[in-house]
């Protein structure tokens, strides 16, 4: 477990910008005062955000996801059986569409 620590630590510092960007609304309970961790471990995978108390985690999708259909459903099944629910993002609409974005994570936070 340690080695994900570790790589959980070198993702946060080498973020997209779209983690970036959808961090600044997150970060210190600024989303109805929320805490939220980035790039915390959960199940063997390195989850991009993650509310514990909500039990939610926020998954942020590039296109090279469109390839990985197969890999994402078996992680989001993984980190489920851990108790959380997995709500995923393409990463343009974090930068574009920041706004609808932060109204769907409010709505799934309401249901905790």
């Amino acid at each position: 477990m340690q080695e994900k620590w570790k790589r959980a630590r070198a993702l946060r510092s080498d973020a997209t910008n779209a983690e970036r960007h959808l961090w600044r609304y997150l970060r210190r309970g600024n989303l109805a005062g929320f805490k939220f961790r980035r790039q915390y471990p959960i199940a063997g995978y390195i989850t991009d955000f993650v509310c514990i108390p909500a039990g939610l985690v926020i998954e942020l999708d590039g296109s090279q996801h469109l390839e990985s259909s197969d890999y994402d459903a078996a992680r989001t099944r993984d980190i489920e059986a851990c108790g959380f629910r997995v709500v995923r993002f393409w990463n343009d609409d974090v930068l574009l569409r920041t706004k609808l974005v932060l109204e769907e994570i409010l709505r799934e936070l309401g249901r905790a």
